[in-house]
């Protein structure tokens, strides 16, 4: 149930009815926009005399949420969320460009690479210390060491680190040491450990399972802000189909569609999605004319011999041609890089 308040309301009154909701068992989550001052009841309303709060002088009118998320739900935030992280953010008009190896694997290939892709325009970097494979046998991460090297790259270049958690064990050391914690596709149903991440004030990327529905990303979104954590950024990377020819298939009518459901700031994958590193360059420029608000692509100096999905990654070179294009991209639908 959404409260919508009439302009120029008196805090007093808005105080007044809060406390009544809350005196009813409801949460109240409240919005304070532009032109709107909304309070959205998260609980159970049963309680509640809709009458009464339309009688209410100061209401300008009363809705009902019918989707199972709330918090998520543009209807209780309006206007876009801008998740700050350092001296950056993601959402808004500037674009989010997030970008780095899938792996970790040394401090001379993470310095490099950092140092390149800043140059080359980068806000964000990315690159696994702990990567979950389908084989028990591929390369699993450098683990600690690898966010050591993360770390470290940072100090180099300034740019905030965005990497993923893979179990509740390790959250202190990721909330210590982690800009952006990510939680990838196959962690996205895994609610004890989104409801840890919810628990901190950590910015959390959250990636849409291979065959997760848009209601089930949201749901999963839901998860780690009934938690108290509103700092979530949903990724698009790919869903999985019937096709074989690429490793997944990149679902770019998800991004209006979730940013039309939601108030939550949205980038896409297009590595993880097409699996192919000569399909990154179209598909990002793609995500951004659909209405993303970031990419996240990955970025090898040497893909031929990378221990983690080299065929996916572009090189440096092609990064920045790539970022040269986007900002054209960009400009059109009134974004900056």
């Amino acid at each position: 149930m959404i409260i919508v308040m009439k302009p120029k309301t008196e805090q007093q009154d808005i105080e007044k009815i809060k406390r009544k909701m809350e005196s009813l068992g409801c949460e109240v989550h409240e919005t304070v926009g532009e032109n709107r001052h909304i309070l959205g009841l998260v609980g159970d309303t049963s309680k509640i005399d809709p009458s009464q709060i339309k009688a209410n002088r100061n209401v300008e009118k009363l809705m009902y949420v019918q989707e199972p998320y709330k918090k998520a739900n543009r209807l209780f935030h309006p206007e876009n969320s801008v998740i700050s992280v350092r001296d950056r953010s993601i959402g808004g008009q500037k674009l989010a460009i997030i970008a780095g190896p899938c792996s970790v694997e040394s401090e001379e290939q993470i310095i490099s690479i950092s140092e390149q892709i800043k140059e080359s325009g980068a806000g964000f970097l990315r690159g696994g210390a702990f990567k979950p494979r389908t084989s028990p046998y591929s390369f699993q991460g450098l683990r600690e060491g690898g966010l050591e090297l993360l770390k470290r790259a940072r100090e180099k270049t300034g740019l905030p680190i965005v990497t993923e958690l893979m179990s509740a064990d390790l959250i202190e050391k990721f909330v210590e040491d982690v800009d952006v914690i990510q939680i990838g596709a196959r962690n996205m149903q895994n609610f004890d450990l989104l409801k840890e991440v919810g628990k901190t004030d950590k910015p959390i990327l959250l990636k849409r399972g291979m065959s997760a529905t848009i209601e089930e990303l949201l749901m999963a979104a839901e998860y780690i802000m009934s938690e108290g954590n509103e700092n979530v950024i949903l990724c698009e990377r790919g869903v999985r189909t019937f096709e074989q020819y690429t490793r997944n298939t990149l679902d770019l009518s998800a991004i209006p569609v979730i940013k039309k459901l939601s108030h939550l700031p949205v980038v896409v994958d297009p590595s993880h999605a097409a699996g192919l590193w000569w399909l990154v360059e179209p598909l990002a420029k793609a995500a951004i004319a659909v209405g993303a608000d970031g990419l996240m692509i990955e970025v090898h100096n040497d893909p031929a011999n990378a221990k983690c999905d080299g065929q996916q990654s572009i090189t440096p070179e092609r990064f920045k041609t790539l970022m040269n294009s986007l900002k054209q991209i960009a400009n059109i639908e009134n974004r900056t890089l």
